[in-house]
């Protein structure tokens, strides 16, 4: 059958699919959309809208295919500090209540998934397109655990196996198996000439993943019981450190002196055992047991933080470490076996080769089946340095990046491979270290790429922070003329206020607040979809590629700070010798407005002229002062940002 298009192979069987559902009369139902998913970028008031849900699916992938220019000119090489990224949880970013009846169901009662899928994804590119973004970061997409799950779906960090997808982010009414789907939308996505980067976890696995069983010595083991004889507890915990022990690890990791690292106490280690052979383990309802030979049972341990070593936090119930080496002196889970490996873990023989080997199987497989474009590592830097290095090389190729989940800027970074790390941004936007953030660009340029974005998946949402949603429109503005990589959470554009996870900069009374069994990392969660700043969003990319070489710059010589004797009065100049150079200056003071004179921190080859706002056509004076500095006068209404051409 002709479609009258030129089709990519996966998503022509996505379109075939709907056609076939159609005709069999399937479509007659009611189903609502937001209607910024059909008004791309759209700002202001929003609602919902009837459509019948083949034609909107069928007219999604028509207009991605109608697409002009055919894709993104990205250079070749490295292409992570030209991208605009979007960070979707699949599951969340495009669920929605579809029948109207208040419920957002994993299955409503005329057979759509009511949380996000594939085919809801595919259809949400072009507003994501329109907005700028030509990349598209998302969280896990793998099978989930579900023992000791959280929530009423589980999180997608407990991987149940890496080589598998998510069934609940398949749409059943389509008839096809997972793998198309996820094809189909990278398809389209490429079609846009958007990159899709997945994350992966590769330190830990759900508890009830399905490796338990084909290969019980991955894993650590231990006893299923046990009684509270040597001082200790009988139950199952992280391990404890006096206060000596403590100061003994923080100095010795502090000098990266990675020998006899104090162990955790005998009674600790004496929970652990050896594995059970594959026979003698059993599904006993979510949960893997085992027997060892002697008769005694034994099950999988839940993670847990292990680091710092005396952090706090409860257990993780619903994932558990694979245990990357072999040394039968370290058959146990801690800070020295996890994260700070002793130095006895690198003597050879201790690798746990073959689990090595298939962990370095899982990027190449989703390169190869379904055309990646990079990969974000989850706690990437936890990871053995040899095996990231053996993962690294046989995933290698041509524009095929790489991101870690790590918040220091380091020169280290790009040495070991990465294109990206998600950088502190996040943290100091909303604080005074914000301005220190820009100082140290100033002194030192960027020595990796970073995430420019004041919250992520883990963090409280921009807009409920103090100045909600002019702080959200400052921080947008700001970031999108840094020497990083602009990068727009899920949510961020329509002013989400609920956090996706509570794993970052939460106070005490706000993870009351958010309960985890409530947190979309773990339930079903759709948007409100009622408002936006797509528009907004769209303009201020539009500007950004307008100067992309000069903003790209991560030579400290590209950077200045601005000086203004009004604290919140902030901003920087980016600058290029015998060329056009931007202007940004921001009001951070989200209830008054602000007024007085902003000078440069240099004074080379600037001549007095007038600077006009791109964005509301307002003229300032660049003149010198007495001493020759240059300066101009500027009023900012709260939470207002300027930007302004300047030649040099």
């Amino acid at each position: 059958m002709s479609l009258g298009f030129d089709f990519p192979p996966a998503l022509g069987e996505v379109y075939r699919s709907l056609e076939r559902f159609e005709i069999s009369g399937g479509a007659e139902v009611s189903y609502f959309v937001p209607s910024l998913w059909l008004r791309e970028g759209s700002g202001g008031r929003s609602s919902c809208v009837k459509v019948e849900p083949v034609s909107f699916f069928r007219d999604r992938i028509r207009a991605i295919l109608d697409f002009p220019g055919g894709g993104e000119d990205f250079p070749a090489g490295d292409w992570s500090p030209y991208a605009v990224v979007y960070n979707m949880m699949v599951r969340v970013s495009v669920a929605f209540d579809h029948d109207g009846d208040g419920v957002v169901s994993v299955l409503n009662r005329d057979g759509f998934r009511e949380t996000g899928t594939f085919l809801k994804a595919i259809a949400f590119l072009p507003y994501l397109r329109s907005m700028g973004v030509n990349a598209v970061h998302l969280l896990p997409i793998t099978a989930v655990g579900k023992h000791g799950a959280k929530g009423d779906l589980g999180s997608p960090y407990a991987i149940k196996n890496p080589f598998r997808l998510d069934e609940l982010l398949g749409e059943p009414l389509l008839g096809l198996d997972l793998e198309t789907q996820f094809l189909a939308f990278v398809e389209a996505a490429h079609w846009l000439g958007m990159k899709v980067v997945l994350e992966f976890v590769l330190r830990t696995s759900a508890r009830d993943s399905d490796w338990v069983k084909e290969h019980p010595e991955w894993y650590y083991w231990i006893l299923e019981a046990r009684d509270g004889d040597g001082g200790g507890e009988g139950v199952f915990g992280a391990p404890e450190f006096s206060e000596v022990e403590l100061e003994e690890i923080r100095r010795k990791v502090l000098e990266e002196d990675f020998r006899n690292l104090p162990p955790p106490s005998e009674f600790y280690r004496g929970w652990f055992t050896s594995p059970p052979s594959a026979e003698d383990v059993l599904l006993e309802g979510e949960e893997w047991r085992g027997v060892l030979k002697d008769g005694r049972r034994v099950k999988i341990p839940p993670a847990f933080a292990d680091w710092p070593p005396d952090d706090i936090q409860p257990p993780w119930e619903d994932v558990t470490y694979l245990k990357l080496h072999t040394h039968p002196d370290f058959n146990y889970m801690a800070y020295n076996t996890l994260r700070m490996y002793d130095e006895r873990l690198r003597e050879e023989g201790y690798r746990n080769e073959e689990l090595w080997q298939r962990l370095g199987e899982v990027i190449p497989y989703y390169q190869e089946r379904f055309g990646i474009d990079g990969v974000m590592l989850d706690m990437g830097h936890a990871l053995p340095a040899e095996l990231k290095a053996q993962m690294m090389r046989k995933a290698k190729r041509e524009g095929f990046v790489f991101w870690d989940e790590n918040f220091e800027l380091r020169a280290s970074s790009q040495a070991e491979g990465y294109s990206a790390v998600v950088g502190h941004c996040w943290a100091d936007q909303h604080r005074e270290e914000f301005v220190d953030l820009l100082e140290r660009i100033e002194r030192e340029g960027v020595p990796v790429p970073f995430f420019a974005t004041p919250e992520t998946h883990n963090t409280p949402r921009a807009a409920s922070r103090e100045g909600g949603r002019l702080y959200s429109k400052f921080a947008l503005t700001m970031n999108a003329f840094l020497p990083a990589i602009l990068f727009i959470h899920s949510g961020f554009e329509l002013f989400e206020e609920y956090p996706i996870n509570t794993g970052l900069g939460f106070t005490r009374e706000e993870l009351e607040r958010y309960p985890s069994e409530r947190l979309p990392l773990f339930s079903a969660y759709a948007f409100a979809w009622e408002e936006g700043m797509g528009d907004w969003i769209s303009e201020v990319v539009r500007l950004r590629r307008k100067y992309l070489d000069l903003v790209v710059d991560s030579d400290a010589k590209s950077f200045f700070v601005l000086r203004s004797r009004h604290r919140d009065m902030i901003g920087f100049c980016r600058y290029r010798k015998g060329g056009r150079g931007l202007v940004v200056v921001g009001n951070r003071n989200f209830s008054l407005p602000q007024e007085g004179k902003v000078w440069f921190s240099f004074c080379q080859n600037i001549r007095e002229q007038r600077l006009r706002d791109y964005f509301t056509q307002w003229e300032v004076l660049l003149a010198l002062d007495e001493a020759r500095r240059p300066f101009f006068h500027v009023k900012l209404r709260p939470g207002q940002c300027m930007v302004f051409e300047v030649e040099f």
